[in-house]
């Protein structure tokens, strides 16, 4: 593959309080990668509005396995953090304010995408089950019919029959950034540190890099992926198999 490709991530939630099937995004992150020059662009937006969303994080063990998902509250606009309340509605009026807020953010997310197509010459498109990204982007009237869109836990789940997580595949490459380079198992790229400082745990940008090392390692090392994949399987289970004996002890 010569051209480029860009790998997509996005951070969205629902109206805190409000319609559960409704989804806002907050940030979105376009990482372009140049595979005869080895060069990383990095194009983020966040929609910056007074909406507070709720957000769902998974916490993971040393293994990239979920332990728990925290539900919190940030506010779309100053990133403040509060706790999340289950009983908690928002009233009519407020949600019909939210609704208006956020309506605007469909022209910049549409804009955002018009200036990286244009400006990349983009026509890959690589997500980690990105339907629900592709949806929220498509309601914002983003056209995806010329884009050539790769799934690629799709593409893992065929070689492996296992369905991983960014987090596990994170520790499957031994994904690490440090003073501006991206690093794995069997690759290293150089980012700028402008672009640098935006690769952040929990944010878009962060999953956008970890999307890009697992698509390198497993299109170019595939058999050292395969192996290192079935390694951590095994010690999954093997932890697994810990935590029930001492449980029964």
């Amino acid at each position: 593959m010569n051209q480029n490709i860009a790998f997509l991530e996005l951070k969205f939630g629902n109206i805190y309080g409000g319609p559960p099937n409704f989804y806002a995004i907050h940030e979105v992150a376009l990482l372009v990668f140049e595979p005869q020059t080895k060069r990383i662009f990095l194009e983020s937006m966040t929609v910056a509005v007074d909406v507070d969303i709720v957000t769902v994080t998974a916490k993971t063990n040393e293994l990239g396995n979920t332990i728990d998902r925290v539900k919190e509250v940030v506010n779309m606009k100053t990133k403040r953090i509060r706790e999340f309340d289950e009983t908690y509605q928002i009233y009519d009026r407020e949600l019909d304010d939210a609704f208006g807020q956020l309506r605007p953010a469909q022209r910049w997310i549409r804009a955002f995408f018009g200036k990286c197509f244009q400006k990349y010459r983009i026509t890959d498109i690589v997500t980690f089950d990105g339907r629900r990204d592709l949806f929220l982007c498509e309601k914002s009237r983003v056209r995806f019919d010329r884009i050539n869109i790769i799934d690629l836990q799709k593409d893992i789940i065929k070689e492996t029959n296992y369905l991983f997580s960014l987090n596990k595949l994170a520790v499957v490459i031994g994904f690490d950034i440090a003073s501006s380079m991206l690093r794995s198992n069997n690759e290293e790229y150089w980012m700028h540190p402008i672009a640098a400082r935006q690769v952040i745990p929990r944010s878009a940008s962060f999953d956008a890099a970890r999307l890009l090392m697992v698509f390198q390692e497993f299109h170019n090392h595939r058999d050292d992926f395969l192996m290192k994949a079935a390694l951590l399987l095994n010690k999954i289970e093997m932890q697994k198999a810990k935590e029930a004996e001492s449980k029964e002890s």
